[in-house]
């Protein structure tokens, strides 16, 4: 087997067909038996998508959204549902869903204190809405399960992105469809620049790449199959392309790790441990720049690091692997001016109040019906109930626990509207993915983590908490809270 130092001097579509010869394709296309590959329904028929050759496309930039109009305080979007056919992998036509008549959807661009206004036209067949996974917004612009557009219907989401820089990104949520919609493209990239951050001289303009990942599943014909077992979605697209190439230049590149999938946990490493700076996770920078060979990042998650490719000389070919194969190479083609740089403060993350409340949150299925049902707290979710009310401007601590240790079924928890630090992972301190604020966290079979937050938000109203592995939320692991004054 060649081993990831050598697989640098490896180019082309030479480099490709012998990477499939000495089996990374096969590697890649076998997701390991691990809990998130669980199987919620009936088997599969389809067990392996086309073959394709590794790292024969490019990866694109997914294009910024222009705004069709501005004011002194507003930019206003127009992102229409469209039904799209593309072709994803070489030849073969795939119906997807977008945003925009892209896969994955335009990339939003927003600034710290100016609002957003997104009119999203739903030009597909079902009803289908937008949630702001990160965002701090008001209940009515938060994407609530029942409150969909209608097929040629179109409404307005604002976002008054009243938070610090971040990483964040949009998709579907639609009621009991979240899972199949954001599966067939239902999601992009949206960044909350900074003006506090220019400072800091990070790198910034075509070296700023967001780039999100995911998995799937292609019948024979190029259609994406989202019934059966996730262990079966044996392709991983980085920005819609099947395990591509970039080129990069040797310098600094901010890369914006997304995790797009609807249940799926990337280990992402460079080869030969070579090391990658976190400055960023969920909620925007850290306190400091943490160096890391190997970042784990679930669905919904986010990671930023700095990668600096001048260390490699021109010609080489650096490889981002999952535990389970590559997942894209950057190509080192050029010299390029770099004065960028990676600060050794970031941002000081402020302490949060003491809490004044603690909750027990509990995920599992329940199968006493003889089928799974997705339960918080032993209840299915039921969008007219309230589970916990939460007093705007405290703080409260949250013991959130995966009870589905036989059979083992990992789970990831999101809340809305605001971040949250983790304290700890089954009574220790907080793993190395658990960096800085975060709104979606990562819970092993039997895992508890502490989670503390704080709701000084001048928002009142229902929000979710939920698993956010989209089949699991589906089949009704998720509950509301009411932020109450």
């Amino acid at each position: 087997m060649l081993n990831r130092r050598k697989m640098l001097a490896v180019g082309g579509a030479a480099g490709a067909a012998l990477l499939v010869s000495y089996g990374w394709r096969s590697s890649l296309m076998a997701a390991p038996p691990g809990p998130e590959t669980h199987d919620h329904t009936s088997g599969s028929a389809v067990l392996s998508s086309p073959p394709f050759a590794l790292f024969a496309a490019r990866m694109p930039v997914v294009p910024e959204l222009a705004p069709v109009a501005r004011t002194s305080t507003s930019d206003l979007y127009h992102l229409p549902v469209v039904p799209r056919n593309i072709e994803i992998l070489p030849g073969l036509p795939t119906p997807v869903l977008t945003f925009g008549g892209s896969f994955p959807g335009p990339t939003i661009r927003a600034r710290a204190g100016r609002r957003v206004v997104v009119a999203v036209e739903n030009q597909a067949a079902s009803p289908a809405n937008v949630h702001l996974h990160g965002g701090h917004v008001a209940p009515e612009h938060d994407g609530h399960p029942l409150d969909t557009i209608a097929p040629a219907a179109t409404r307005g989401y604002f976002y008054p992105n009243t938070q610090q820089g971040a990483t964040l990104w949009y998709h579907d949520h639609s009621h009991h469809t979240e899972a199949e919609h954001v599966y067939k493209g239902l999601h992009g990239v949206y960044i909350i620049d900074d003006p506090a951050e220019v400072g800091l001289n990070l790198p910034s303009g075509e070296y700023d790449v967001p780039i999100s990942l995911r998995d799937a599943l292609f019948d024979t014909s190029g259609n994406l199959v989202f019934s059966g077992n996730p262990r079966d979605r044996d392709v991983i697209l980085a920005n819609g392309v099947p395990v591509p190439h970039f080129p990069v230049a040797a310098r600094k590149y901010r890369l914006r790790l997304v995790n797009a999938a609807t249940e799926r946990s990337f280990t992402l490493s460079l080869g030969g441990g070579d090391e990658m700076i976190q400055i960023a996770s969920d909620g925007g920078l850290l306190p400091a720049p943490v160096a890391r060979t190997e970042v784990a990042i679930s669905s919904g998650e986010r990671v930023e690091v700095v990668v600096d490719f001048a260390r490699y000389p021109v010609g080489s070919q650096v490889v981002l692997y999952d535990a389970t194969g590559p997942v894209l190479r950057f190509d080192v083609t050029r010299t390029a001016a770099d004065r960028s740089r990676v600060p050794a403060t970031l941002r000081e993350l402020p302490v949060l109040p003491a809490a004044t409340v603690t909750r027990d949150v509990v995920l599992a299925f329940d199968r006493t019906t003889g089928s799974a049902l997705g339960v918080v707290n032993g209840k299915v979710f039921d969008p007219h109930r309230v589970d916990f009310q939460v007093r705007r401007g405290t703080t409260e601590v949250w013991n959130v626990h995966n009870a589905d240790v036989e059979p083992a079924v990992p789970h990831n928890f999101h809340l809305h509207l605001v971040q949250f630090s983790v304290l700890s992972r089954n009574g220790g301190p907080p793993g190395p993915d658990d960096l800085g604020r975060k709104d979606t966290v990562m819970l092993a079979p039997g895992e508890t983590v502490q989670v503390k937050a704080h709701f000084g938000t001048e928002h009142l109203g229902r929000y979710l908490y939920h698993c956010h592995f989209l089949k699991h939320s589906s089949l009704g692991m998720m509950a509301t809270m009411e932020i109450v004054a």
